[in-house]
C-alpha cells in the first residue's frame, strides 16, 4: 500500500464534550473513521451532560484507539498531571501518527511533551477554539495564558485553525508561527442546507443560544424598547439556557415587555429554527458559531452583529451585519426586516445559503485536515 494511502492513527485530546468544539471533533471523527482511519479520544469525565455522553457512547464502538475519560479542569490543576501521564502511556502503547489537541486545555495535553522532544514521537497538532484567547487583553490571566501558548508553540508541528478570525487572534496575542498553518473551516452536512419552514405560529424573531453576558441579549431587550417607542411591538422566541436568564427576564419585566417574549429551554437547532421567522444574533463576542452557520444554511433570515468569525460566514455586503452593543442599529435592522415582504427575505436567505454551501462542508473540512496531517508527517520524516 502506498504511503499516501496508509490509514492514519489519530488521538484527539480535548476537555469538555460540549458546544461547538465537540461538534467539530464529532464531525471530524466520523469523517476520519468513514475514510478508514483509526481514531481515539481523551476527554473530561465530569462534563458533557446527557447529550455529550450519548454522542460519545455513539462514537465509542468506532474508536479503534479507544475512548479515555479522566477528570479535567478548565484552569491549571494538579489533576493535569494524571491526564498527561495517561496521554504519554497511550502514545507509547498505541503509537499514533498524530496527536491533535482541540481547545486550550486539549492543546496543552497534546503539545507539552513535544516542547521537550520536538523532533520525535507523533505529529502534534493544535486547533484553538477561543478558550485562552478570549480572556480580556491585558488582564493578568490573559498575559499568563498567552505566555503558556508561546511556550507550547515550540511543541507544535501543525496549526489547524477553524476560522481566519481565530488565526488572526493567535497571531496578534501569541506569535506568527513558522510552523505549517492551515485554515480548515467548520462544515455542515448536506441535509443541513434544507430550507427551514417556520411553524405557522412562529414568532417574528428568534434567539437561540446561551443566556450569558457575551451573547448581548440585553442589547436585544433595549432594541425591543426602542421599537416599542416607535409603536412597533414584535414577538420574540427565546431558546436556550444560561447563567444570565434571571437578569434578562428581570430586564424584560422592567421594560414592560413580558408579553412580547416566549421562552423555551435547550432545543436541537433544527427544531428551534421553526419557532421564529427571523434569527437575531446580538453577540458581543463569537468565534465561528455553528448556530449562525446552521441558520444561514437553513435559509433562515438573519440579523447579526459583526463580531468574531461571523463576517467569514456572511457575504461582504450583507444588509443586516451590524455593530455590537448598539441597540439603535439592532432596532433599525429589526424594523427594516419586519417591513420587507417575507418572500424577499427568503430569496436573500437562499442566496446566502448557497454561498455558505460552497465553503462550509464537512467533507471539505475533513479532507483539508487529512491532507494537512499527511504533509506534517512527511515533513517530520
Amino acid at each position: 500500500m502506498a504511503e499516501v494511502e496508509r490509514p492514519l492513527r489519530i488521538l484527539f485530546t480535548f476537555r469538555a464534550p460540549v458546544g461547538g468544539l465537540f461538534r467539530h471533533v464529532y464531525d471530524l471523527v466520523k469523517g476520519l473513521v468513514a475514510r478508514g482511519h483509526q481514531v481515539g479520544i481523551v476527554c473530561d469525565s465530569m462534563t458533557g451532560g446527557e447529550r455529550g455522553n450519548a454522542l460519545l457512547a455513539e462514537l465509542e464502538p468506532q474508536l479503534a484507539l479507544g475512548l479515555h475519560r479522566l477528570p479535567m479542569h478548565r484552569n491549571p490543576n494538579p489533576g493535569d498531571v494524571a491526564v498527561l501521564r495517561l496521554i504519554s502511556r497511550l502514545i507509547r502503547e498505541l503509537k499514533p501518527d498524530v496527536v491533535h489537541g482541540q481547545g486550550a486545555k486539549g492543546g496543552l495535553y497534546a503539545r507539552l511533551h513535544g516542547v521537550l522532544t520536538p523532533h520525535s514521537g507523533p505529529v502534534r497538532c493544535y486547533t484553538p477554539h477561543g478558550g485562552s484567547l478570549n480572556y480580556y487583553p491585558g488582564s493578568f490571566l490573559h498575559r499568563v495564558y498567552m505566555q503558556m501558548e508561546k511556550l507550547l508553540e515550540r511543541g507544535t508541528d501543525l496549526f489547524l485553525f477553524e476560522s481566519r478570525f481565530i488565526q488572526d487572534r493567535y497571531h496578534e496575542f501569541v506569535t506568527i508561527s513558522q510552523r505549517p498553518t492551515v485554515i480548515a473551516l467548520n462544515g455542515l452536512y448536506p441535509h443541513e442546507f434544507d430550507a427551514v419552514q417556520p411553524n405557522p405560529d412562529g414568532r417574528d424573531f428568534l434567539y437561540v443560544g446561551e443566556f450569558r453576558e457575551a451573547k448581548g441579549i440585553d442589547t436585544l431587550v433595549e432594541a425591543m424598547v426602542l421599537l416599542s417607542e416607535r409603536g412597533i411591538r414584535p414577538s420574540v422566541q427565546m431558546v436556550g439556557s444560561g447563567p444570565s436568564e434571571e437578569r434578562i427576564r428581570a430586564l424584560i419585566d422592567k421594560a414592560g415587555l413580558t408579553q412580547s417574549f416566549a421562552w423555551r429551554g435547550v432545543t436541537p437547532a433544527a427544531q428551534a429554527f421553526k419557532l421564529g421567522r427571523i434569527m437575531v444574533v446580538p453577540s458581543r463576542f463569537e468565534s465561528l458559531p455553528y448556530i449562525v452557520l446552521e441558520a444561514v444554511a437553513g435559509a433562515l433570515p438573519l440579523i447579526s452583529t459583526n463580531v468574531g468569525g461571523i463576517p467569514e460566514i456572511l457575504a461582504a455586503d450583507y444588509r443586516y451585519l451590524i455593530p455590537p452593543n448598539n441597540p439603535k442599529a439592532l432596532a433599525d435592522a429589526m424594523a427594516d426586516a419586519l417591513a420587507r415582504p417575507q418572500a424577499e427575505l427568503a430569496r436573500e436567505a437562499g442566496r446566502l445559503s448557497d454561498h455558505v454551501n460552497e465553503r462550509f462542508r464537512v467533507d471539505l473540512m475533513v479532507d483539508t485536515i487529512v491532507t494537512s496531517y499527511r504533509r506534517a508527517i512527511s515533513v517530520r520524516r
